[in-house]
């Protein structure tokens, strides 16, 4: 960043947090804190008040009915709770976050937590920490980048051993699609993964291969009829002179990095998936779209699946971007700022506003983080060779109501996308993202009219790198709950770790 940005941003944060200090002296609520608290399971039934509870679509002044085992076992308004007489009830646990909207937990179905292998990155413990202070309950960890990755059931459980008794979250994985595994994919649903994903494309870990289109037929066979989720990394080399590196421009520019990554390599992608979508009753995913003109492609095959007869959510053809794609234009990217690369890239103003224009239209289906950390020396100033990756899992709420609130959008429209969306996508929909009796009780307080400043002393993950440092976000999560459990209030996460492995316990760790 140019210094006159960088000193702008650090007056915005300063006066920022004076706006906050008086905020939270004239309207502080609650002084609920996570410090000392999860020691035992609590066992009293709750009631969640709000002025303003977003539940399925809907924003109303109510409240929501927990009960002793962390579900939801009711939803109400304001006058259907007086004439019950739920506030009256003195057995009833009663947090009211008053002006605050109540809504459901984040579910963030793209992550890369990295552990076990390369916890330098990252690790379960860092992760779901900031995911909980981001008001994420439910995170789903990508198969590569940790060593080893989940391409087999021995792997997916040295992976959750490691991961049983860090996370602050609940935490689900995606299982690996690589050269040679499809004996291992069928042990892999059994034992409980929510979904593959794959590459058609050098992914850039040497342990996670990708697969050639000549590979595709014998996967989608195995997967063929299942509920399974099929996702796809959306790149695939092109035959032309733009998918190449340009040996004399300058590698610290963005415009050199965006060249070699075109559109066209995204629509390749597209369209080959497409070709299969008919064949195979598969559900078929392409996750961090970039470039707008991936979807038209995908809706065609949707629809002829949909002519077809199928049932599916979405027709089983769906598409995620992310928060990035939707915050960042390639015009905004200086010169050796590599926190800002990514793959497939930030595109030019025009795209981003296509995809906002498809977030209006419901033509995407969710909005994921896909953070993706590395350690700082992995950068540099060179886009050509640093590692690409961008870091929010702790600010993807905020992030997208910051852009969402600026175009008139109501919150019931961010849950949808970052919560409903997701659970529906890895299959957890009658158990997560929404606010609705018989789901769990994942709940977060966040204060739509707050704001604060992406600065380093805030920052929960383990590496602090961010192309949002410094950057003004509106909204800010004030409470979450998991299962009704407090795990984060007013800058703490609670002290032991209270998430739970979504997983095939049984099958899993009998091997």
């Amino acid at each position: 960043m140019t210094s006159l940005l960088v000193k702008q941003l650090q007056h915005a944060y300063f006066f920022n947090r004076i706006l906050m200090a008086i905020t939270f002296k004239t309207f502080k609520l609650t002084d609920i804190s996570c410090r000392g608290l999860n020691r035992e399971r609590r066992k009293e039934r709750q009631l969640f008040l709000s002025r303003h509870v977003v539940a399925d679509g809907k924003e109303f002044d109510g409240g929501v009915l927990v009960d002793e085992n962390g579900i939801i076992s009711g939803v109400y308004t304001r006058d259907s709770l007086k004439d019950l007489s739920l506030l009256n009830d003195d057995d009833l646990q009663v947090i009211d976050g008053g002006r605050w909207a109540l809504m459901a937990g984040v579910v963030d179905s793209h992550v890369h937590v990295n552990e076990p292998g390369r916890t330098s990155w990252e690790g379960f413990a860092t992760a779901t920490r900031a995911a909980a202070v981001g008001g994420i309950t439910t995170l789903v960890d990508m198969p590569l980048n940790s060593v080893p990755p989940t391409t087999t059931v021995d792997n997916l459980k040295v992976k959750a051993l490691t991961a049983k008794e860090e996370i602050y979250i609940d935490v689900a994985f995606w299982g690996g699609i690589i050269p040679g595994n499809e004996k291992e994919l069928k042990d892999l649903i059994k034992a409980g993964v929510i979904g593959f994903k794959g590459y058609l494309i050098d992914s850039g870990i040497e342990e996670f291969p990708n697969v050639e289109e000549t590979e595709l037929d014998a996967i989608l066979t195995t997967l063929n009829g299942s509920d399974i989720v099929l996702a796809f990394h959306t790149e695939a080399a092109i035959d032309d002179d733009k998918n190449t590196q340009c040996e004399n421009c300058d590698p610290n520019l963005y415009s050199t990095y965006l060249a070699s990554h075109p559109p066209e390599m995204e629509h390749k992608a597209a369209s080959i998936l497409a070709k299969y979508i008919p064949k195979y009753d598969v559900r078929i995913h392409v996750v961090h779209v970039s470039s707008a003109g991936v979807i038209p492609i995908l809706e065609q095959a949707r629809e002829e699946r949909i002519k077809a007869g199928s049932t599916r959510w979405r027709g089983g053809v769906t598409a995620e971007t992310c928060h990035h794609y939707l915050t960042f234009s390639s015009e905004q990217i200086p010169p050796g700022h590599t926190e800002f690369k990514c793959s497939p890239p930030i595109r030019n103003l025009t795209n981003k506003e296509k995809l906002w224009n498809y977030i209006r239209d419901e033509r995407l289906d969710l909005i994921a983080s896909d953070h993706s950390p590395s350690v700082a020396s992995l950068k540099g100033p060179n886009f050509m060779t640093a590692w690409g990756g961008v870091s929010s899992v702790q600010f993807g709420l905020s992030l997208f109501w910051t852009e969402a609130k600026a175009r008139g959008y109501s919150l019931s429209t961010v849950s949808h996308y970052l919560s409903s969306g997701p659970a529906h996508l890895i299959g957890l929909q009658n158990r997560k993202g929404t606010i609705r009796p018989g789901l769990d009780a994942d709940l977060v307080f966040f204060d739509p009219n707050a704001s604060f400043v992406v600065t380093p002393d805030i920052i929960a993950y383990k590496n602090k790198l961010s192309p949002y440092m410094y950057r003004v976000l509106n909204g800010k999560v004030m409470q979450t709950y998991l299962r009704g459990q407090l795990i984060y209030s007013n800058g703490d996460v609670s002290e032991k770790p209270q998430g739970q492995l979504l997983i095939n316990d049984s099958v899993l760790f009998k091997r």
